[in-house]
């Protein structure tokens, strides 16, 4: 039986964020086990990697707006294909360095941004309203899954083939995902008899977000997240490898708790916010986030290792929570030609603080170390609840639906 559009597209990403969490292990460990990379090298293939989101996030919403999302998805996958496949051919010539990991990097976080704002705001063009929250916690869940399996597989396959050929398995499912992507339907581009500059457009989305009174908050507290991520993902396998001398397989192990914590959250997140209402779902799964962030860098031995897989779940949980939460409310919330400028906003400010993070962590990581500069960050996701609980938010049960101004009014 044929897949319908939503399926199709569903196994597409299913696949290539497989192969993707098995490289997000592989890039790094390829750094450190065949470059020997330091702290601060680390923190520049992390910042190289989420570069692009303060790059081009703000024109991607527009871009996406203007071109065909077939054509472009696959041309991204096979970009994002080449530039991981060139890591291995580059170690096989004896020419691999950290700058090359850096370009690949950067050049996959160029793909990634186009990408992203382009399938999520493709799905409300193929789920009703109505469905809207289900398919993005199917979707979390999902991705929640292959961040669990990918690093545990990618660590096993480091172990047994090393860092450098596993990177194949991320090249290859970019390929596949291409296939599928190649079988939706084209949508049809509006062009219509006066083109707006790009400028205008993009001040549309940016005044959209920073003048609605949930939407934006909600960004700034995805920004103070996310700047913390930037850190974890800066120093995770650098803390676990160099610190407490976890074996590759093992890294693979407990960074996956972040792929069972971000599962439990997608699969709870209806229900979470059913019996606690939305608006204050997002403020205690803020300070939940807190507590397992605090969590991670604690203790010696297998202690550490237990209470890094323990934060690890409890903060990833809570961070689904809040990314369901408010992805579905900007979906529900923003008119649909303003919708893909909105992503591209958010995704700017938010997504932008993860290099930021990424890099200050690598720099800060030298003279203290990542355990104590993993608690320094730990301790700033205090700024998420806090954000939440200076607005209106804190008064309301559910986030409003109320009808959503037009682009004209956005501006005024």
């Amino acid at each position: 039986m044929r897949l319908t559009a939503f399926w199709r597209w569903w196994v597409a990403g299913t696949t290539s964020q497989l192969g993707s969490a098995v490289g997000t292990l592989a890039l790094p460990l390829t750094a450190l086990t065949v470059l020997h990379a330091s702290a601060f090298e680390m923190g520049l293939i992390t910042a190289a990697s989420y570069l692009a989101y303060l790059l081009i996030s703000l024109p991607a919403g527009v871009i996406v707006q203007r071109l065909p999302l077939r054509g472009m998805q696959v041309a991204l996958d096979l970009v994002r294909a080449l530039a991981i496949a060139s890591v291995p051919l580059a170690w096989w010539f004896d020419m691999l360095t950290v700058a090359q990991l850096i370009a690949v990097a950067l050049v996959v976080s160029f793909a990634n941004v186009l990408f992203d704002v382009a399938n999520q705001t493709f799905l409300p063009e193929i789920v009703p309203a109505a469905q809207l929250q289900a398919r993005n916690s199917l979707t979390s869940g999902t991705h929640a899954a292959t961040a669990l399996g990918g690093p545990s597989l990618g660590g096993l396959a480091v172990q047994l083939l090393g860092a450098v050929p596993t990177l194949f398995v991320d090249a290859v499912s970019y390929l596949l995902s291409a296939t599928l992507l190649r079988t939706l339907p084209a949508r049809r581009v509006q062009r219509p008899a006066e083109r707006p500059p790009m400028i205008t457009m993009i001040r549309e989305g940016w005044h959209f977000v920073l003048r609605h009174p949930i939407i934006g908050p909600a960004m700034w507290d995805a920004t103070a997240t996310n700047f913390v991520n930037g850190a974890m993902l800066a120093l995770f396998p650098f803390y676990l490898m160099r610190e407490l001398h976890a074996s590759p397989l093992l890294v693979g192990l407990l960074i996956a708790a972040d792929g069972l914590g971000a599962l439990i959250g997608a699969a709870l997140t209806t229900r979470f916010t059913d019996r606690f209402g939305t608006a204050r779902g997002l403020i205690i799964a803020a300070f939940v986030g807190v507590a397992g962030a605090l969590i991670i860098p604690l203790g010696t031995g297998t202690t550490a290792f237990l209470a890094f897989a323990v934060g690890n779940l409890i903060f990833a949980s809570s961070t689904v929570v809040l990314s369901v939460t408010t992805r579905t409310y900007r979906m529900l919330a923003s008119p649909p030609e303003l919708l893909s400028r909105v992503i591209a906003t958010v995704k700017f400010v938010s997504w932008g603080a993860i290099p930021v993070g990424g890099l200050l962590a690598g720099i800060l990581a030298g003279p203290l170390g990542a355990r104590t500069t993993l608690l320094i960050f730990g301790a700033l996701t205090v700024l998420s609840p806090i954000i939440y609980l200076s607005t209106p938010i804190r008064r309301l049960r559910d986030l409003p639906l109320d009808p959503a101004p037009t682009p004209t009014e956005a501006r005024v």
